[in-house]
């Protein structure tokens, strides 16, 4: 791979592109191209750097927002509409985004023959595998996966897999429908609400911060194994236990469709091992650091 050659980073201005491009600029030498269509990002998640450049459009139109694709040597594709519940209320967005756009990235990497590192979910592990049609986002990452087994088989296509769990931490989207649950947490104690937590409660999951996140993603673009990794933290807690951590009131919502019941770990997925790693940052210990900061 040559030096010179640059990275693009589809939703290079949410929550977990923007943490991944400040550590490509640390750690690489290579320019930088971000994608997004802002429906989740933000100019104000910019990093000013003369390596950064962005662009403002869908992945649908990949092949027309990038005019030379042999400038770019490798794409991680983490533009997607990434809401569980939110993909009910808005399921075409959903499919425009995770099906019509990231097949545009697929066939853009598979033409171009440009490595792609892909954030899959997840969501659609749990129940032996049935959780992946709890819902439309769900279903949708699920798919995806099953294509990009297929493109492998097909025509080789070279690709690294990283599951995501419940991703916290800098940048995270905390006001809004598209917002995380720690994000909607930190945000309500700020302004003294109760926070919001769905019925029943109990649902576990593993909470996972996002330096843990993205150092497996560049750790497995580095590796360039062609693997399926996941990043988890060791440690499930229930919404309920997680609520309390705040030491606030809570207010409990009517459960939702799609609801997930547990945070599934697996060893494999479709006809790949899947190698785990396990996050350091302790989500008790980074709530009791945010109490100590926030007044």
């Amino acid at each position: 791979m040559k030096k010179d050659k640059k990275i693009l980073v589809t939703g290079g201005a949410g929550f977990v592109g923007t943490n991944l491009i400040k550590l490509l600029l640390e750690k690489t030498k290579n320019k930088i191209i971000s994608i997004d269509n802002y429906s989740s990002g933000t100019k104000f998640n910019h990093i000013k750097s003369s390596r950064v450049k962005y662009f403002k459009g869908s992945t649908a139109n990949i092949s027309k927002l990038i005019k030379d694709p042999n400038q770019i040597k490798t794409i991680f594709h983490f533009g997607e509409f990434a809401r569980i519940y939110q993909s009910f209320l808005k399921m075409n967005e959903c499919i425009d985004s995770n099906s019509i756009g990231t097949n545009a990235v697929f066939n853009f990497c598979l033409k171009n023959k440009i490595k792609l590192i892909y954030s899959a979910t997840s969501a659609s592990l749990g129940n032996k595998g049935n959780d992946k049609n709890l819902s439309p986002y769900a279903f949708t990452k699920a798919k995806n996966l099953e294509l990009l087994e297929n493109l492998k088989k097909w025509f080789n296509f070279k690709y690294e897999v990283i599951y995501f769990y419940n991703v916290y931490g800098p940048h995270q989207i905390s006001k809004g429908k598209m917002a995380t649950v720690i994000g909607i947490f930190e945000n309500n104690y700020r302004i003294k609400k109760p926070l919001p937590v769905v019925r029943p409660g109990t649902q576990t999951r593993r909470f996972t911060h996002i330096d843990d996140t993205i150092k497996v993603c560049f750790l497995a673009w580095k590796k360039n194994l062609c693997r399926h990794y996941s990043i988890a933290n060791k440690k499930s807690y229930t919404l309920v236990e997680v609520a309390k951590m705040f030491n606030s009131k809570i207010k409990y919502l009517p459960k939702r469709p799609g609801e997930r019941y547990a945070s599934a770990l697996t060893k494999m997925n479709l006809s790949n091992k899947v190698y785990r790693y396990f996050g350091k940052i302790n989500l008790r210990d980074y709530i009791k650091n945010f109490l100590k900061k926030t007044p």
